[in-house]
């Protein structure tokens, strides 16, 4: 499995940023071959944070370019800061 981890910091509305990522991105990465799970969390203080999970890294991989996609295209007022991005493969999960 491979994961890709976003942190998004200064959000400036997290409650409509977490609205729009469950209604029109989540059915993009349940898109994504490979797909295993999406989660997006609100780590407080204007930090947000998503973490993809795929079976293969081509699908960590594109998980990365559509986020980029969705948030240039639908975001970009709520995260105005570009993410940290981190991915790779899982080498230990519960």
């Amino acid at each position: 499995m491979y994961a890709a981890v976003r942190r998004y910091e200064g959000v400036t509305d997290p409650a409509e940023a977490g609205r729009l990522v469950n209604e029109r991105f989540v059915p993009l990465m349940r898109q994504v071959p490979g797909f295993v799970a999406y989660y997006w969390l609100d780590a407080g203080n204007g930090v947000m944070v998503s973490t993809s999970v795929f079976e293969d890294r081509a699908g960590a991989e594109e998980s990365v370019a559509k986020a980029a996609d969705f948030v240039r295209d639908n975001l970009a007022s709520l995260l105005p800061n570009p993410p940290h991005v981190l991915a790779g493969e899982v080498v230990a999960s519960a």
